[in-house]
């Protein structure tokens, strides 16, 4: 029996303030894939961003890397991946989806490769850039996680809470 969770955004597609979130360079961005096994990686990847229809982008400089490979066989396999958004503010959003496309040349390819070598010098790499479409969007923002905990399970409730909140009323 699944448990059906109310956070989700039905939206599949990002508003313009998640997007704002994501574009900001101060935003923690991870992908977290899976290995042959199963097994979760996450590794951080700043380059995360949004395409203009929408799609999630970032560049892969290693081609041998984990998340590289983990992300490839999500493909092979129809797999899913996650990534962890993490604003200064504290806000935080799970997106789900599934890797469309690896660019390794082309207009979207040099920009992310031109991009890298400003950044960190003329020794930089990026063997390509993945896109990613969403299909899930969960707001895990700790503030908004408490208030749909209470609402979904007003029972669950830990005994130190529930003695912190009887003295407060």
């Amino acid at each position: 029996m699944a448990i059906e969770i109310k956070n989700t955004i039905n939206e599949k597609k990002l508003d313009a303030e998640l997007i704002s979130l994501i574009n900001d360079p101060s935003t923690i961005k991870i992908v977290v894939s899976t290995d042959e096994k199963g097994r979760p990686f996450a590794s951080r990847r700043d380059t995360l961003s949004v395409l203009e229809d929408g799609r999630l982008v970032y560049a892969e400089e290693f081609e041998g890397s984990y998340t590289n490979s983990n992300v490839l066989r999500a493909v092979w396999y129809d797999r899913s991946v996650g990534v962890t958004i993490i604003g200064t503010d504290g806000r935080a959003f799970q997106l789900l989806g599934r890797p469309v496309r690896f660019d390794f040349v082309g207009p979207l390819h040099k920009k992310f490769y031109l991009a890298q070598r400003e950044k960190f010098g003329g020794d930089s790499e990026v063997s390509g850039v993945w896109i990613i479409e969403i299909d899930e969007i969960i707001n895990d923002t700790p503030s908004f996680r408490r208030v749909e905990e209470d609402r979904i399970h007003p029972y669950f409730r830990h005994l130190d809470r529930s003695t912190i909140l009887l003295k407060q009323n």
